[in-house]
């Protein structure tokens, strides 16, 4: 007999006049929680949708822990800290979502690397009790062996309460990249994780910071105050093993405060191994966005008015979206600019006087190893900016 067929039984003799005492029996203990473990991957890498409904005990603040069965790698997470020693991982909520009531839900998401199988964890833990087994049970003190049931007047059921649910979807562009970044795991005052704040060079007073005052997306950026001169860069910086070789496509968003000069500048530069370790660089000159090839000089357009007039200047106080397209193998160069080509910054294997001249004078066939952000000045020009979005992969990501 179910305990709502007893409770009408004992209504019914309760009205015939009879008192009928019931004892309740064992109940079984609900699961400390349940996890949906939603993936999308490809070839190299996957990101992972983690939805964590709690059981009946409500908690203040969450971690979830779980084991990876492959080689699995996080490289970044959004919604949650997550931290990865061996094939151990542990999330844990944010400032926002710590509090999981009994029935509530929190929703985070990550990005990661793996190759072989992608095996989903089976062996999740929230609060350090593994979501395979019951919740711990609540204790009470029982009033007497027996409970007597007295006829009243029926009550309206109440309404189950909806489960707390946060989300956020992921980076922008996480979906298709190996890489992708928004910054939101960073806790410190500097760049860490992935990331490297340095020059190749010499480094001076310019600086490289997270902050929460400027974002793209989400509550954090990183930003960099450019100092004027040669021994003022100023970057961070990721490598792009396993990424450099062949078609490398990325995306970041930057937002600026001083127009670009008309001395030459950048805000991007990334080692090439196959041009004796000097950088491609991509920045401004003469008031407009150019590619530069540190080992010769290059420059992508051609400075000459009309090479300029085939590019564009780089806007101040707002977001762009900057991506490019590097062929290693083919020698050719694509660039965008908040989704649209930008005519002067393309290198497609077909001489374009005023464009390509200079980066066509000889054989180029790049092999990149790491991209930096930041600034590198060759004069007294200073900037400030912002990074956000970082996503790098072998296709277009888009913005």
């Amino acid at each position: 007999m179910n305990r709502f067929a007893g409770a009408l039984a004992a209504l019914c003799l309760a009205a015939a006049g009879t008192t009928a005492v019931l004892v309740a029996g064992p109940a079984t203990a609900a699961p400390a929680c349940s996890v949906a473990y939603r993936v999308n991957q490809w070839q190299t890498g996957y990101t992972a949708e983690i939805a964590v409904t709690n059981g009946a005990t409500a908690a203040s603040s969450w971690t979830l822990t779980w084991t990876y069965a492959g080689n699995q790698s996080v490289t970044s997470a959004w919604n949650a800290t997550v931290r990865q020693t061996g094939t151990a991982v542990t999330a844990q909520n944010l400032s926002y979502n710590g509090a999981l009531p009994a029935g509530g839900t929190v929703s985070f998401g990550l990005q990661g690397t793996y190759s072989g199988t992608n095996a989903t964890p089976t062996d999740f833990a929230l609060n350090g009790v593994s979501c395979g087994d019951p919740a711990p049970p609540t204790t009470t003190t029982p009033t007497s062996p027996t409970t007597s049931i007295t006829p009243s007047t029926p009550t309206t059921p109440t309404t189950p309460t909806t489960p707390t649910t946060t989300t956020s979807g992921p980076p922008a562009g996480c979906s298709s990249a190996t890489i992708c970044d928004d910054f939101e795991q960073q806790t410190g005052s500097t760049p860490g994780g992935r990331w490297t704040v340095g020059a190749a060079n010499c480094q001076g007073t310019g600086t490289v910071a997270v902050d929460t005052s400027v974002a793209h997306s989400g509550s954090r950026s990183v930003k960099v105050t450019g100092q004027g001169g040669y021994c003022n860069h100023a970057f961070l910086g990721t490598s792009l093993t396993g990424l450099g070789s062949g078609k490398l496509f990325g995306r970041f968003w930057v937002r600026h405060t001083t127009p670009l000069p008309t001395g030459h500048v950048a805000f991007m530069a990334m080692r090439d191994t196959a041009d004796g370790g000097r950088d491609l660089r991509a920045g401004g000159q003469n008031r407009a966005l150019q590619w530069n090839r540190e080992s010769d000089d290059a420059t992508l357009p051609a400075q000459s008015p009309a090479g300029v007039a085939q590019s564009v200047p780089l806007a101040t106080g707002t977001w762009s979206c900057f991506e490019f397209e590097v062929d290693g193998g083919a020698g050719q160069l694509r660039t965008w600019l908040n989704s649209t080509e930008v005519p002067g910054l393309v290198v497609d294997g077909v001489p374009t006087p005023d464009i390509d001249q200079q980066w066509l004078g000889r054989a180029w066939h790049p092999a990149l190893t790491d991209l930096r952000l930041g600034w590198e000045s060759y004069a007294g020009d200073a900037d400030t900016l912002w990074f956000d979005d970082v996503a790098l992969g072998s296709g277009r990501i888009g913005c």
